[in-house]
């Protein structure tokens, strides 16, 4: 199991917007989350900062986002999300949300 947690930033006025929707996740992508072998997916604000953790069980990490990206329904729901996010400048090339390094995990 790999632990991910990353960081991207709000676009400014998005809060309320961005809230809205992750309040009804629709569930063709929680589905599509679930078969990229994602769980424990959590999401959290502080002010404009979004934090996003969660634990990847698959073997094939690339393939699995891969699989996600090209599913029809979450092209859709990243089209509302994406404008609504503003990346780090400090992420590495190829990515959005910017991953972290972990530094402490207790079991």
């Amino acid at each position: 199991m790999r632990r991910i947690g990353s960081v991207i930033g709000l676009a400014e006025g998005a809060q309320e917007e961005y809230e809205r929707l992750h309040r009804a996740v629709w569930p063709e992508v929680l589905a599509q989350i679930k078969r990229s072998k994602i769980q424990n997916y959590s999401i959290y604000r502080y002010g404009d900062l979004l934090f996003s953790y969660f634990e990847y069980v698959g073997s094939d990490f690339e393939s699995d986002m891969a699989a996600m990206g090209e599913d029809s329904k979450t092209k859709e729901w990243w089209a509302l999300t994406i404008p609504l996010q503003s990346p780090m400048d400090e992420r590495k090339p190829g990515e959005w949300w910017m991953e972290l390094p972990e530094l402490f995990h207790m079991d």
